[in-house]
């Protein structure tokens, strides 16, 4: 099974085995699978999140968790049952969540926070970073709040400039997140290079524009931007090792 990416690719919201295969084929490295998302288009039931997590692993994907849900401990049941890698936390849980899931979870399954900007670069989480940090977070993930409260694939996008205050107050990697796509990259220069930076998550820019499933020339087109700094469609740049954090080397 390949290694991680030196940039990590995670496309989010896979309903369906072909949007696994399409997503591995491309070149990602995560695949985000929803459920405890109550309304979200991708929502899966506990049946289906099991099997496109089975499917996700022989494929070389590392299978997410992206979830609404604040019950340690239902979120500690559903990791046993289906066996998913990470449990990205993608809405407003407490850091005493992210503490209780971590005691009740084994050291090699990833907990990912999610950081949401607001359209003035505020973000409601600045506050409990540290708290995060300290519960066990081991990768934040920022995401893009609109201003109408909608969170998680909304499209809109994050602008860099309103990073600027937030990555400083960071003592784990991130992800990026928020209306990314391979012709925005250069926009994104000086986050990327910030020694916090791990790689991005998408949705909207993963999908073909007609059939709204992940599509490999985009998921391609992505990770070739992002790992190269190259925005044009080509296959992905070869993948790398990824020895930052050690639960971030998980089995996969």
């Amino acid at each position: 099974m390949r290694p991680l990416s030196q940039t990590l690719l995670k496309v989010c919201g896979a309903t369906g085995l072909g949007d696994i295969e399409a997503a591995a084929a491309a070149g990602a490295d995560c695949v985000g699978l929803w459920h405890g998302v109550p309304g979200g288009p991708s929502e899966l039931a506990l049946d289906g999140l099991a099997a496109l997590v089975a499917a996700a692993r022989p494929a070389g994907l590392l299978p997410v968790l992206v979830t609404f849900l604040a019950d340690a401990g239902e979120l500690a049941a559903i990791v046993r049952r289906t066996g998913v890698a990470w449990v990205q936390l993608h809405a407003y849980q407490p850091p005493a969540v992210v503490r209780a899931l971590r005691e009740a979870l084994p050291a090699e399954v990833g907990l990912v926070k999610v950081l949401h900007v607001d359209e003035a670069g505020g973000c409601v989480e600045r506050p409990l970073i540290g708290a995060y940090e300290r519960a066990g977070t081991d990768l934040f993930l920022i995401d893009t709040a609109t201003g109408d409260g909608r969170i998680g694939s909304t499209g809109a996008a994050l602008d860099p400039g309103r990073l600027t205050a937030l990555l400083p107050r960071l003592t784990r990697p991130f992800l990026l997140a928020g209306g990314l796509s391979a012709a925005g990259r250069p926009a994104y220069e000086d986050v990327v290079r910030h020694s916090g930076f791990r790689g991005i998550d998408v949705d909207t820019a993963a999908r073909n524009r007609v059939t709204g499933r992940f599509g490999v020339p985009e998921i391609a087109a992505l990770a070739r931007a992002w790992r190269t700094g190259i925005p044009h469609t080509a296959a992905p740049a070869p993948a790398g090792g990824f020895p930052d954090h050690p639960r971030l080397e998980l089995s996969r």
